[in-house]
């Protein structure tokens, strides 16, 4: 195997152990806290934290991933992800959760984009030419989604380890949290492989976060932060463990058939991963990221009329084949318009913007499902994203990425 193969592999590798517990942590995060006697509102601010806590961390990795080094701070990340997962089998007060999940940054959202993910999206196009730095992406996100189907299958576990060993759920769910705090363990194993080519020398490191950006790139990066931003405001009021709970207030739907019910959303994810790369091959990145992201939202802003949770479900699996085709386009469009030296710093941006806004969407959710309509957060989150979809098309119709330009135009 090639040097970058394996590297891809190994990025790969340790991308589906995180994700995997972020999937898990989506599908019973939010019932387990309301189980502990949390409202609906300190659920929303427990997940927030977490999200508050990923995003400082993406924003530290934009500033300092390259000089301390790309593997140490990978490593460094997965230690402090377990440490989350240890604070929810230990912890059932909200003023001692609350730290503790923003310095594990406990990911409620059931998407793996923290700020791991923000550096691993940054290494994996020196892996390819650019012609498949798409596919690259595709597959890896492709992984990560494979890696949050079987975490959400897993959210049945903790009723089956009740049954089988005869405790009671909380006890179940705790023990749950301590093997994914493991599975974290696990996840940092393959950095420790990576090889040395892969960290930016130091001659090509900038020490100012004004200076690691050229003017020209900044406007760009800028520009898709603040668009990537509004998006995420959307997609935290619409985070995984709390539609989850939309679900089971809602409808009364069980864990084990929420667990199977978001099985199926992020394999839905993974497999559009691939069909993006195949859509942006003959349409181009922009057009793929709008055309097949405006409809998902669409599709999730009509579930709440549905009368059964089976018609609810089918219209959230007809936006989860949809929601995720922009992820890879938008990782690559974002790569592809900075110079190499430039993509670390660049991903912390596009995705510290998201982290950020991810931090501030499920405590405005919670708000709203205990104060304004349980599916509130659904038809907001659904209009902002929208919004996000048409001014981005507006904004960078015209910006194609080099290997989509015309020889007259590089």
């Amino acid at each position: 195997m090639r040097a970058v193969e394996r590297d891809a592999a190994l990025i790969y590798a340790a991308g589906f152990f995180r994700s995997s517990t972020v999937g898990f942590a989506g599908v019973v995060l939010a019932i387990y806290l309301s189980q502990i006697g949390l409202t609906a509102t300190a659920i929303g601010f427990v997940i927030g934290s977490g999200l508050a806590g990923a995003a400082v961390a993406t924003l530290l990795v934009g500033v300092g991933g390259d000089v301390i080094g790309r593997r140490r701070t990978l490593i460094a990340l997965g230690v402090l992800g377990a440490v989350g997962y240890v604070s929810l089998a230990t912890s059932a007060r909200v003023v001692t959760l609350m730290p503790l999940a923003f310095v594990g940054m406990l990911n409620g959202m059931g998407r793996d984009r923290g700020a791991a993910s923000a550096l691993e999206q940054a290494i994996l196009p020196e892996t390819a030419p650019p012609a498949s730095r798409t596919w690259v992406l595709a597959w890896y996100n492709l992984v990560l989604d494979g890696g949050h189907a079987i975490g959400a299958l897993a959210g049945a576990v903790p009723t089956v380890l009740a049954r089988a060993l005869r405790i009671d759920s909380l006890a179940a769910h705790r023990v749950t949290f301590v093997l994914c705090a493991f599975a974290m363990a696990v996840s940092v194993l393959p950095y420790f492989a990576l090889r040395q080519r892969l960290e930016i020398p130091r001659r090509s490191r900038r020490t100012g976060a004004a200076d690691r950006l050229k003017p020209q790139s900044r406007r760009v990066v800028t520009r898709l932060a603040l668009l990537f931003g509004l998006d995420s405001i959307g997609g935290g009021l619409l985070n995984s463990a709390l539609i989850a709970y939309w679900f089971f207030r809602r409808y009364g739907t069980s864990e084990s058939d929420l667990a199977v019910l978001l099985f199926a959303a992020r394999a839905l994810n993974a497999v559009s991963h691939v069909a993006a790369a195949w859509i942006a091959r003959r349409i181009g990145l922009i057009n793929t990221m709008v055309l097949t992201h405006l409809p998902s939202s669409v599709f999730l802003m009509l579930a709440p009329a549905a009368p059964t949770a089976v018609i609810a479900g089918a219209l959230f699996l007809a936006r989860e084949a949809l929601v995720e085709m922009d992820v890879p386009t938008r990782q690559s469009y974002v790569m592809a318009m900075v110079d190499p030296a430039e993509r670390t710093f660049a991903s912390s941006v596009t995705n510290v913007t998201r982290s950020t806004a991810w931090a501030i969407g499920p405590s405005l959710a919670g708000v709203v499902m205990q104060r304004v309509a349980l599916a509130g957060p659904l038809l907001i989150g659904g209009a902002l994203k929208i919004a996000y979809d048409l001014i981005l098309y507006w904004s960078f119709r015209h910006r194609r990425p080099p290997e989509e330009q015309f020889p007259g135009e590089r």
